[in-house]
């Protein structure tokens, strides 16, 4: 069976296509892609990992023609982010005034 396994950096998206074997797991795609060899920060035991949008475990078992995801930390918090525009604009608003 094929899968896509799928590593996004800030400017560039890697999007390999691999064939496994039926039964494999999230971890196997990952680890037979060879991406851990080209990208040495990815940690399995610190990045989440997902398929289609939807975070899962390493062990999960794959379908035919799913796409495995390796997600990268965030480096802001969009709560923080959201919060420190918020203020911003307040501070226009009022310097308007």
């Amino acid at each position: 069976m094929q899968v896509e396994v799928v590593y996004a950096l800030p400017k560039r998206q890697l999007v390999l296509r691999i064939d496994l074997q039926p039964g494999s797991t999230v971890r196997t795609a990952i680890e037979a892609s060879g991406i851990l060899e080209r990208f040495p920060e990815i940690d399995l035991s610190m990045n989440v990992v997902g398929v289609f949008g939807m975070v899962c475990e390493p062990g999960r078992v794959l379908d035919p023609d799913d796409r495995v995801e390796i997600y990268r930390p965030l480096v802001n918090d969009p709560k923080e982010m959201r919060r420190e525009r918020a203020e911003t604009a307040r501070k226009r608003r009022n310097s308007v005034r």
